[in-house]
């Protein structure tokens, strides 16, 4: 069982910058596909941004609503996940969450994932 503790959120106004970690305990993280994924009140949960197992060199993808400002990336050594999130905006205000799955591939459905974190609030004021 895969226990995933997220921290970083916080407030910050628009154009600033958050790094979210997410630490993984009770598996072999690098055996693990990483996402991240967020939440904002009254909506559906919304892919962010996933990562492979970096066996054989980092592959990443994201949603096109973060494209260019957020970066997903990992540290295999400290069981972590980062997202570092640049020019932020108002509208990325969210609980963001990441997950793990025991996978290969990328994967961008919520419904392929494992294991998840309870989420960190990151609100970008205007």
């Amino acid at each position: 069982q895969v226990q995933l503790v997220e921290s970083g959120g916080g407030l910050v106004q628009a154009g600033g910058s958050l790094r979210l970690s997410c630490t993984a305990s009770g598996g072999a993280f690098s055996r693990y596909v990483m996402g991240w994924f967020r939440q904002a009140p009254g909506r559906e949960r919304e892919f962010v941004a996933t990562i492979n197992r970096n066996w054989s060199g980092t592959r990443t993808y994201y949603g096109d609503s973060v494209k260019g400002r957020f970066t997903i990336s990992r540290d295999n050594a400290k069981n972590t996940v980062y997202l570092q999130m640049n020019s932020l905006k108002p509208e990325d205000t969210a609980v963001y969450s990441c997950a793990a799955a025991q996978r290969e591939r990328l994967l961008l459905a919520q419904s392929e994932y494992d294991y998840w974190g309870q989420g960190t609030q990151v609100t970008v004021s205007s």
